[in-house]
């Protein structure tokens, strides 16, 4: 033992504990402590990088989560917008063309086209785009068969006729075309 070393030596010990019961003494050597401590040590570094990792995946789907509240907020309004374009649109089909050129419901028909205009140009800017349908085989992803009508001219399984336009916001389905496809005539 050096001068420098300050460690109680075996006799030192031995006198110390004199007298002290058997079930009170730790029998445990310095070494079974180290041991212990170095095991809970890497018990608790496990943890430790677990508890990170967790952090890091919350972290990750709330980022996600919030991505797409941004993204897709406006699914619903834009669900109930559509429905005015809808309308929109089949007004200004049902408008007979000896009225469009009428003097008295010129100024009428371009407003209610101008008001169509805008609302397209309103969905681009938000994301909303119309899926193609016509002349195009059935995609059940988009496109909804509502009837299957005879046709020498297309292919079965192909869209012939749109009965009601479908729109995808962003990269999620907002409302499938509604369409009548093709089959093999009678």
């Amino acid at each position: 033992m050096s001068d420098n070393d300050t460690r109680p030596t075996d006799a030192e010990v031995e006198a110390e504990l004199k007298g002290v019961p058997e079930d009170m003494i730790d029998q445990r050597s310095d070494n079974d402590e180290l041991a212990r401590l170095r095991e809970e040590l890497e018990t608790a570094k496990q943890d430790v990088l677990y508890a990170k990792a967790e952090t890091q995946n919350v972290r990750r789907r709330m980022e996600k989560d919030i991505a797409d509240a941004r993204a897709y907020a406006a699914t619903g309004f834009a669900r109930d917008i559509l429905s005015v374009a809808d309308n929109l649109a089949r007004a200004l089909e049902t408008i007979p063309a000896d009225l469009r050129e009428d003097d008295k419901f010129k100024n009428l028909v371009a407003g209610l086209e101008a008001t169509g205009r805008e609302i397209e140009k309103v969905f681009g800017s938000h994301g909303i785009t119309r899926i193609a349908a016509m002349g195009l085989p059935l995609d059940p992803h988009q496109h909804q068969a509502m009837i299957e009508m005879p046709s020498a001219d297309a292919e079965p399984g192909t869209v012939i006729s749109e009965l009601q336009a479908g729109y995808m916001i962003k990269d999620r389905l907002l409302r499938p075309a509604m369409v009548a496809v093709a089959k093999k005539p009678d």
